[in-house]
């Protein structure tokens, strides 16, 4: 069992940073691939990014690649999620999660645990 806690959400303006960090229960974190997705007012969840368990391959959304950068630290047991140059269409509920699957995964259902989520509002 994992359980997953975000944090480092907020209300920015466009242009602007944001770091959101998940912070994982457990021992076997390192054997879990990580990953990010949101989900804005009126739309489906979808996926952001995901950091594998072993060699940290990470993997993008066109929409966001170049602008967010996930990373974790497996002796923290944490993820994170650097976001850069917000714009307002990134504005959703962000939800870290994790799962058993090898490799990179981007799929919201091979992830097996999920966080309540934190709210990122970005202004125009």
């Amino acid at each position: 069992q994992v359980q997953l806690v975000e944090s480092g959400g907020g209300l920015v303006q466009a242009g602007d940073s944001l770091r959101l960090s998940c912070a994982a229960s457990g021992r076997t974190f390192s054997r879990y691939v990580m990953g990010w997705f949101r989900q804005a007012p009126g739309k489906e969840r979808e996926f952001v990014s995901s950091i594998s368990a072993s060699i940290g391959d990470t993997y993008y959304a066109d929409s966001v690649k170049g602008r967010f950068t996930i990373s974790r630290d497996n002796a923290k047991n944490t993820v994170s999620l650097q976001m850069n140059s917000l714009k307002s269409e990134d504005t959703a509920v962000y939800y870290c999660a994790a799962g058993r699957a090898l490799g990179v995964a981007t799929t919201a259902t091979l992830f097996d645990y999920w966080g309540q989520g934190t709210q990122v509002t970005v202004s125009s």
